[in-house]
């Protein structure tokens, strides 16, 4: 018979053997693996999409646009807008976010166009810079903070319930919903600020549309995958969210864009999630969300 130590030594000679079999082919059958992709360097575009936020005078980028009439609205926004808007009463709020100088909420107090004459909702406008002009502040202070408000140096995610209330009417043109990082997040804290059969006016533009009339030479600045890879279209995924009717036109008349409100049915709304995938910034940044599981 063979001595335990022997037999020890006889085992740990095999072990050894048998280790250095498996690193090799651990490195044979990784030899042919193609290198994973560099991570997106989203800080870096990150910070050049602050730049972008933060311009001032011969700064401003250029299509960054801060100064939207609500003219502008009316021609970007679904066609309900202009009559829901004219249909807030006193009591009602309007949120605006993305609001620039806010000149929509002043065409809104000073015009005709939207409006009922004598019956104005309270508005409050939002922006990440302070774009507030000398307009707005002689407006805001014959009206008061109750009826005209400006916010900004958050985004809208960094702001309490508590701080915004509820609104009656949530308007984005070329805000949040166009610029954010985390969209389904976004989505949500909207929702959540919106009253029961409040609605959610905006638009999304470069996306693959709803009705399937792409232009074959679309450059797509929104895009959502589902896991495998597959393209998943903007109101395809808000159709799914609970407790809300979404309602989406596609258009093609300047650029591939879906006009899209949101009417809020019941408090329990779920948002399916997304993951960044890619970030570049500009104006607005060009975006890859996938669907989780």
């Amino acid at each position: 018979m063979r001595s335990f130590k022997s037999s020890v030594k006889g085992w740990r000679s095999a072990a050894t053997l048998l280790a250095v079999v498996i690193f090799l082919q651990t490195i044979s059958a990784g030899a042919g693996w193609p290198e994973e992709p560099a991570a997106p360097r989203t800080d870096e575009e990150f910070a050049k999409q602050e730049t972008i936020y933060r311009g001032r005078g011969a700064e401003v980028a250029s299509g960054y646009i801060t100064l939207r009439a609500l003219s502008d609205y009316v021609a970007l926004l679904p066609s309900g807008f202009c009559n829901t808007l004219a249909g807030l009463g006193n009591a009602d709020r309007w949120l605006d976010i993305g609001a620039g100088a806010g000149l929509a909420i002043l065409d809104y107090y000073t015009l005709t166009k939207c409006a009922r004459p004598g019956v104005k909702a309270r508005a409050v406008a939002m922006s990440i810079e302070d774009r507030r002009t000398d307009v707005w502040k002689k407006q805001a202070a014959r009206l008061g903070a109750d009826r005209l408000r400006y916010l900004a140096g958050k985004r809208l995610r960094q702001y309490s319930a508590a701080e915004l209330g509820t609104f009656r009417m949530i308007t984005d043109v070329y805000g949040g919903f166009s610029y954010t990082e985390d969209l389904s997040r976004f989505v949500e804290t909207v929702l959540s600020l919106l009253e029961t059969n409040g609605v959610f006016y905006t638009m999304l533009q470069s996306v693959h549309l709803e009705d399937g009339k792409d232009r074959p030479d679309t450059v797509y600045q929104t895009e959502l995958v589902d896991p495998a890879g597959s393209n998943v279209k903007v109101c395809s995924w808000l159709k799914k969210i609970s407790c809300v009717k979404v309602a989406c036109k596609s258009s093609t008349d300047w650029a591939p864009t879906e006009l899209i409100d949101i009417r809020k049915l019941c408090s329990d709304v779920s948002v399916p999630r997304l993951k960044l995938l890619e970030f570049q910034s500009g104006v607005p940044p060009a975006r890859r969300f996938q669907v989780e599981p």
